[in-house]
């Protein structure tokens, strides 16, 4: 199922996994160039698991319509609730360190379905992003399918991970 609003999109999958597992998942981002899936994310900068709200973790990137088509982002955890809820705000690392954060936020909601099973909703909101960043940049950068494409990569992705 999924929902789109002048502010968000989300959508949302049952797995046959447990919840820790799936965000055991999403909390590796050495996983994250899979479970997106366009090609567009292509490995971590920054390999430790995520662990807390405030950390940072980068990703290199790859786009066709970026300026200089290999890039970097810098993404900042803002919620971590093991193994309910995890989620991000991506911006970018400017040349002198600081962080500058476009408004645009990843959030993954478990909903555990007993043990062994587990309802995921991912949402992408850009609520929060300026008139000046939606000038040059359309939102959602990406085409109908692509939250529930990316929750079967997850699926898949959890339920090949070994242990429980």
């Amino acid at each position: 199922m999924s929902t789109v609003d002048q502010e968000h999109v989300s959508a949302t999958l049952t797995v046959a996994v447990p919840a820790a597992r799936v965000f055991a998942v999403l909390a590796d981002p050495t996983t994250h160039a899979a479970i997106d899936g366009t090609g567009w994310i292509q490995e971590p900068v920054d390999r430790a698991p995520l662990a807390e709200v405030g950390q940072i973790f980068r990703m290199a990137m790859y786009h066709a319509d970026h300026p200089n088509g290999d890039y970097r982002v810098a993404n900042k955890v803002q919620v971590f609730d093991p193994p309910r809820a995890i989620g991000w705000l991506t911006g970018q690392e400017m040349d002198d360190g600081r962080l500058e954060f476009g408004g645009w936020f990843w959030r993954y909601d478990l909903a555990p379905l007993g043990p062994s099973g587990t309802e995921v909703t991912l949402t992408y909101d850009w609520s929060a992003v300026p008139r000046s960043i939606r000038e040059y940049l359309r939102f959602p950068p990406f085409g109908p399918g692509h939250l529930a494409n990316s929750l079967r990569h997850l699926a898949g992705l959890a339920g090949h991970v070994s242990g429980g």
